[in-house]
């Protein structure tokens, strides 16, 4: 303003007013400078991501990435780099940094004026293997801002400061049942040189989980504190921050979901589910597995929720399977993030809390998650293919965003794409065949009316023109169509996608089918997915996990060698401080030879059920 105001008020020479034009444009171009490097942040998309998920891991809204990246709103993809904008409101949140190329975890602690235990706390994906340039990770600006408060209380006024020794060699963050004797044990101290260091936890009994405590020097490297020798590398300090693996001898589970006062049919699949859980734990402590469970009716209300979650033992537990409600999710998930445990969420696939808690397992695909997995299996399936849709009359929009994608990621690659209208003759079919590719036709509604008027013109295209490869390519629904349809399914080479899916006629699924029969005196709900069979799968899967590994589980959850009765599970963490997803998709496969074949792509060879 100041500049505006002496231009108009004042007759100055034409050098002066020259002078005051470059500092205007350099005042300008500094402004930009700074927005450009200090208001937000890139971050690079990757495979299954949306606008939706991306600003739910970030706390802020999509208008907000919109406002930043015009254009985005029509069409994102893996690999491109977006603005993502830094929020300011609130010292207390974590603030985010993009790793830059040479950038060190070292470097990384000198320049926030934090620690590698911090980072790594705010971080739990974060490892030495993923530490590279373009990942994205939070820090803790709390600490950051403790940390610059404490030091600036201790100077003198009117004095410039010299360099900042910390009296801290490092900060430990208290974790569930840590004591004082555990944690000096744990750096080499006694237990009164830590409560030195940290004179507020002199009276305590009970350390609070998530208290930063100041891990000081030993006694005899005092002298020696000024600066480390050498610089450490990242896969030291990495190592230096991991705990030590800690067994679970008895492993708490708890079970929270609406058993009554909730609709009977909703009461039905809780109690099917509850049921194949307890064939799972039954089947583990048979091999010597301890197991503790705890069953709780979360009912339909937030209320009942919070009673349950204010029972002493439920902060002793190990890991939490539920809710129901979408409701439910952030009270319960929070809970698990406070008290450092494991929530695992059946059901639903659209809360969006997994995108920024490190404790939650979200065993329902997310859709944008789900749809980038179908697309490259497609396209690994039929990379010459001839691919026409089907337009279905009704029933469109809920596959509508399906569709869309599928499209681009076709005509991305090269892969011809056609459509006619669900009336087409079988003629009008014939006609867009094509002799040297796979063809594959693909209805744009998952209806079970759509396939009623589709599939008896494409039967007859198929039986017109034997030399044609023809395919039908459709939706996870399908298989409660499978009754109604299967001879037609069989003619047309049909294949669906699904993350889960059983053949009754398997050995596990006949021997799990009899033994729930003999067990509760009853045949399972025909719905899919089976709900007895999704509570076996997810309480062997998790609880065998943990038994299996104990608190290594998150590292090494890829390892586990399991083959589940109907659930296929694939978890990986969406970010570094945010939960997993599970990203395991099948095709199956009805071929001309009256065979079903489960496509698992994770395998390596084709996994051939019959």
């Amino acid at each position: 303003m100041g500049i505006y105001y002496s231009i108009e008020r004042h007759a100055m020479k034409p050098i002066k007013h020259l002078v005051c034009t470059l500092l205007l444009a350099g005042a300008m171009s500094l402004t930009a400078w700074a927005q450009e490097n200090q208001t937000y942040f890139m971050h690079t998309i990757e495979k299954g991501q949306s606008l939706y998920s991306i600003a739910s891991m970030y706390g802020i809204s999509q208008g907000d990435i919109l406002r930043l990246n015009p254009g985005a709103d029509e069409r994102i993809y893996a690999g491109q780099t977006l603005r993502i904008p830094l929020s300011s409101d609130n010292t207390q949140s974590p603030t985010f940094h993009t790793i830059a190329p040479g950038e060190t975890l070292y470097g990384l602690t000198r320049k926030f004026h934090t620690t590698a235990q911090a980072i790594c706390d705010a971080n739990p994906g974060l490892s030495a293997a993923n530490f590279r340039s373009g990942q994205v990770i939070r820090i803790p600006r709390a600490q950051v801002a403790d940390t610059i408060q404490a030091t600036s209380s201790q100077q003198e006024p009117d004095v410039i400061p010299g360099p900042v020794e910390s009296r801290c060699k490092e900060m430990h963050k208290v974790k569930r049942r840590e004591t004082v004797f555990s944690i000096s044990r744990k750096y080499g101290l006694t237990e009164e040189e830590l409560i030195q260091a940290n004179p507020e936890i002199k009276n305590k009994e009970k350390l609070k989980r998530g208290t930063l405590l100041c891990i000081p020097y030993p006694k005899a490297q005092e002298a020696e504190q000024k600066e480390p020798e050498r610089i450490p590398t990242d896969t030291e300090l990495f190592q230096a921050t991991r705990e030590k693996p800690q067994a679970i001898k008895t492993i708490r589970a708890a079970i929270v979901l609406p058993f009554y006062d909730v609709a009977r049919s909703e009461s039905a699949r809780m109690v099917e589910y509850y049921e194949g859980f307890l064939m799972a734990v039954d089947s583990l402590k048979r091999t010597g597995t301890s197991i503790d469970i705890y069953t709780y009716n979360s009912g339909p209300e937030t209320a009942s929720l919070n009673t349950l979650l204010a029972q002493p033992e439920m902060k002793q537990m190990d890991i939490i399977f539920g809710p129901l409600y979408q409701s439910h999710i952030k009270p319960l998930a929070d809970f698990a993030r406070r008290e450092d445990i494991r929530l695992v969420i059946p059901f639903t696939s659209k809360d969006n809390t997994v995108f920024s808690n490190p404790q939650v397992y979200q065993v329902n695909t997310p859709q944008s998650y789900l749809y980038s997995e179908v697309y490259d299996h497609f396209i690994r399936q039929f990379p010459h293919a001839n691919v026409i849709f089907i337009e279905a009359r009704q029933g469109t929009r809920e596959k509508a965003d399906f569709i869309k994608g599928l499209k681009e990621e076709l005509r991305a690659k090269g892969i011809s794409v056609q459509s006619l209208k669900e009336g087409a003759t079988a003629a009008s079919l014939g006609a867009v065949l094509n002799k040297e590719r796979e063809n594959i036709f693909i209805p744009t509604s998952g209806s079970n009316l759509t396939l009623i008027n589709i599939l008896p013109q494409l039967s007859m295209v198929v039986r017109e023109h034997p030399e044609h490869r023809i395919h039908l390519f459709g939706y996870p629904e399908w298989q409660t169509y499978t009754k109604d349809h299967l001879d037609a399914f069989f003619e047309l080479d049909t294949y669906f996608y699904s993350s889960f899916y059983t053949n009754n006629l398997l050995p596990a699924a006949i021997g799990f089918t009899r033994n729930y029969q003999q067990w509760y005196g009853k045949d399972m709900d025909e719905r899919y997915p089976k709900f007895g069979m999704l509570g076996f799968d997810t309480g062997f899967f998790f609880l065998k996990g943990l038994s299996s590994y104990g608190s290594e589980f998150e590292k090494d959850i890829q390892q586990l060698d399991l083959v589940p009765i109907q659930t296929g599970f694939k978890f990986q963490r969406v970010n570094n401080w945010g939960g997993f997803i599970n990203r395991k998709v099948f095709f199956v496969h009805f071929t001309k030879n009256f065979e079903l074949v489960k496509l698992d792509f994770e395998c390596y060879y084709t996994c051939l059920q019959l």
